[in-house]
């Protein structure tokens, strides 16, 4: 299937590793042009550098932590210098909490508010204007299952990334009218690095059978009994960048191997 996004450009938040790498991989090999931005400036330019000789496209980068507002501008400036403006973005950028809400102080509210919503804020008022100039495009929001679906030990992650989708919600009401496409993507169990971390620190007195431990995550949880893998998400995401998804605004897309448990 054609995807008709050859020559466009993308901004990517947390472009660096897992889903955010595979999206970045995913788009590139439609030849969409990238600006990738993460806190690991070392890791972002090794895999700038590899998608750029592996996929013929053009590869920015942008290091930063984009939970700061001089990061999000870091991103528009150099989204100006390098393409004139951007075709699409993914607001991928994020990470999972743990705490309760009687304990949680406000700093660590701050921090994921900043990274989960205020970042994708940003980044739609510095790059909607130059997707405007373009004529349209597509913005993406990375959210999780845990926006309708929250898992007990991260309230914090739950609920801003249940903002995020009304976030998205509203946004996408706002700029269709000038040919801007905006969605949310909610995934469920992805094999993330991050995943993989947690599990081996787990298991790590016990044996170390960290495979096992995420088995039986997938087994309580999700119906398809594994994990997806970051590739069977970004190509959802590289989907609705597309104009196959022309008629898709303002929706949440679930990608949870049936781990929603509600209709």
């Amino acid at each position: 299937m054609d995807l008709a996004l050859k020559g466009k450009a993308a901004v990517i938040t947390g472009g660096s590793v897992g889903i955010g790498l595979a999206i970045a991989e995913g788009l590139a090999a439609e030849g969409v042009h990238l600006l990738l931005s993460a806190r690991d400036g070392a890791r972002l330019e090794h895999e700038a550098q590899r998608i750029a000789a592996a996929f013929g496209v053009k590869v920015e980068i942008a290091a930063g932590d984009v939970s700061a507002p001089e990061a999000v501008d870091a991103i528009v400036a150099k989204a100006e210098s390098a393409f004139g403006g951007v075709d699409i973005l993914i607001n991928n950028a994020g990470t999972g909490s743990n705490e309760t809400i009687m304990e949680a102080p406000d700093d660590k509210w701050d921090f994921y508010w900043n990274l989960h919503v205020m970042a994708a804020v940003r980044l739609a008022r510095g790059l909607v204007p130059g997707m405007k100039k373009r004529g349209g495009g597509v913005i993406l929001h990375n959210a999780s299952i845990c926006a309708s679906q929250p898992l007990g030990y991260e309230p914090i992650y739950n609920v801003t990334k249940a903002a995020l989708v009304m976030f998205s919600k509203n946004l996408a009401n706002e700029v269709v009218g000038d040919n801007i496409r905006v969605n949310t993507v909610n995934p469920g169990l992805v094999l993330t690095p991050d995943w993989v971390k947690t599990a081996k620190e787990l298991t790590a007195g016990t044996g170390g059978d960290w495979e096992g431990h995420l088995q039986s995550v997938a087994d309580e949880f999700a119906p398809i009994k594994r994990f997806a893998s970051a590739e069977e998400i970004a190509n959802l995401f590289v989907f609705l960048c597309s104009d196959r998804a022309s008629y898709c605004v303002g929706s949440a897309f679930f990608a949870d191997g049936g781990m929603l448990r509600t209709i």
